[in-house]
């Protein structure tokens, strides 16, 4: 019988009703009363890492994660993070690139109604991420939700309510669990080489949505307190030039200052090409920016982060932007 590490760390799953909202409360021990059935299924040891909201969780929660897992590693068959979904996605990508090479599962799951409700999703989500932790080809950093297996680098929340709240993006999803039963539609590649754990990152990146119009003004402010920047842009991808080309002279200020600037696409799917449009080409030709083609903001984003904090010398940063980790980027 599997060994399965469950720790929580608050979310939907976890809250009770207040007189000011549902709020986290539920301990690691209470969260497995509702599942008496996974005694069938493996041992499981639980763990109360936090209790947050996820919209309070942030770069050093994902460290904590981090080093939790590296400490508990070596003794458990698979790993399944109860977290909630407001930031499910940007923790996936994270872990994703701060244990790399695993060839333990690491899962991490919610709900979108908390365990105590009648017509919550909770028990079924966390009975198949501890199905999936337990299947013997599972590896790797993944999102389980209404029965789908999502590439931690691929996931994004694309509903508040419905139990069906992430999509993976432009790629496919990895399997499907039901009746505890996994059901692969792509075979990942196993690394004998890991696992890599990483517990540092540069929380110094900001992400910058344009807006038809915008000032670029707030580069300024931005350079004295960020290491790195992600700017949505239009479309497949450009910078504006507008009447006076200050949005322009902007970016190449950033640049000339030695700092990551990554280009990416408020547009969910098929990513960036800025290839397409003068206003893309041109200035990504002068400058050699970084663009993420079809890379999720949450994945850039825990990337970059990444990143920073090995190093901050432009090459070496492009260079390792464009390795892929986890198939987080198709060129």
């Amino acid at each position: 019988m599997k060994k399965i590490f469950l720790i929580t760390t608050g979310g939907t799953i976890a809250s009770r009703q207040t007189s000011d909202g549902l709020a986290p409360s539920v301990t690691s021990d209470e969260i497995l009363e509702y599942i008496p059935e996974v005694d069938e299924i493996c041992s499981i040891t639980t763990y109360g890492l936090f209790n947050l909201d996820s919209t309070n969780v942030c770069y050093q929660h994902w460290i904590s994660m981090v080093k939790c897992l590296k400490e508990h590693y070596s003794s458990y068959d698979g790993f399944v993070i109860t977290h909630g979904t407001d930031t499910m996605a940007y923790t996936a990508a994270a872990l994703s690139y701060m244990v790399q090479n695993s060839m333990k599962p690491i899962v991490i799951t919610g709900s979108q109604r908390p365990l105590a409700s009648v017509d919550s999703d909770a028990r079924s989500n966390l009975l198949n991420a501890i199905v999936f932790a337990c299947d013997e080809h599972a590896h790797g950093v993944h999102i389980l939700f209404d029965n789908k297996v999502i590439l931690g680098t691929r996931a994004r929340k694309t509903h508040t309510k419905s139990f069906n709240a992430f999509k993976s993006i432009d790629f496919p999803e990895i399997a499907i669990v039901r009746d505890r039963r996994v059901r692969y539609y792509i075979e990942e590649k196993v690394s004998e080489d890991g696992p890599d754990f990483y517990t540092s990152l540069d929380p110094k990146v900001f992400v910058l949505r344009l807006v038809p119009g915008m000032n670029p003004d707030i580069f300024s402010f931005l350079k004295e307190h960020y290491d790195g920047l992600v700017i949505e842009s239009f479309g497949v991808g450009g910078i504006p030039c507008y009447d006076n080309e200050s949005f322009v002279d902007a970016v190449a200020d950033w640049i000339a200052c030695g700092k990551a600037l990554v280009m990416t696409t408020q547009v969910p799917h098929e990513g960036s090409d800025m290839s397409v449009y003068m206003v893309g080409q041109v200035i990504k030709k002068k400058y050699r920016l970084i663009e993420a083609y079809d890379m999720t903001t949450e994945a850039i984003v825990a990337k970059l982060m990444w990143i920073l904090a090995q190093t901050k010398k432009p090459a070496e940063v492009r260079e390792m932007f464009y390795r892929p980790v986890q198939n987080d980027l198709n060129i």
